[in-house]
């Protein structure tokens, strides 16, 4: 198993943004792909409940800027862990299940993270399209075996990644959305490894 050259493909996650009546937000969510583990990410049909692999971040709180259609969120520096779940248990209306499990790494997002929405007109009510991009350095990376072979983050990614992310235009609907949150927005990522090494 060889590193990821730089800007080689890291990740693909899924996932949803929560927010606090209390600004706070966090996110949580599992991964699609993962970067040199040989076997199936999941135990059964991809999705949620089956995600051996997770993520879940340290609540923040963003501020904003706004120029014109623009709104944008400036996120600022904070920490995230991947888990295994050797029994998956992930749960859109359970946030907290994602950090369940072995955790294996711990990122920390390296300076602001810029999330920009579009909307159609100064005056929309309703967002075209959500996006946000940061970089993440790999802070702690333990060993675990998966599917009767053994792996390290820090042996497979190297120093970290830069993620893409693009988020739904609007929060789901109040149904789905878990008591003691006041909106919950759902997101995909793509990230590319940093400098190997």
């Amino acid at each position: 198993m060889s590193l990821l050259l730089p800007g080689e493909l890291a990740w693909y996650v899924t996932g949803r943004f929560y927010a606090r009546s209390d600004g706070s937000v966090a996110d949580y969510g599992y991964f699609l792909h993962l970067a040199g583990i040989e076997a199936s990410l999941f135990g059964g049909s991809p999705g949620e409940s089956t995600a051996h692999f997770t993520f879940a971040a340290e609540p923040f709180t963003a501020t904003g800027v706004s120029n014109g259609s623009l709104s944008l969120a400036l996120d600022p520096v904070g920490d995230f862990s991947v888990y295994l779940q050797a029994e998956p248990a992930g749960n859109f209306d359970d946030p907290a299940s994602f950090a369940r499990g072995q955790r294996i790494a711990t990122f920390r997002r390296v300076s602001v993270v810029v999330g920009t929405t579009v909307d159609s007109s100064a005056s929309a009510a309703q967002p075209l399209i959500s996006s946000n991009v940061f970089s993440a350095r790999l802070l702690i990376s333990e060993p675990f075996e998966f599917a009767g072979r053994r792996y390290d983050l820090r042996h497979q990614i190297g120093k970290g990644v830069t993620q893409f992310g693009t988020a739904a235009a609007a929060p789901l609907p109040a149904a789905q959305t878990p008591k003691d949150y006041s909106a919950v927005v759902a997101f995909s990522g793509s990230a590319l490894a940093l400098i190997a090494g």
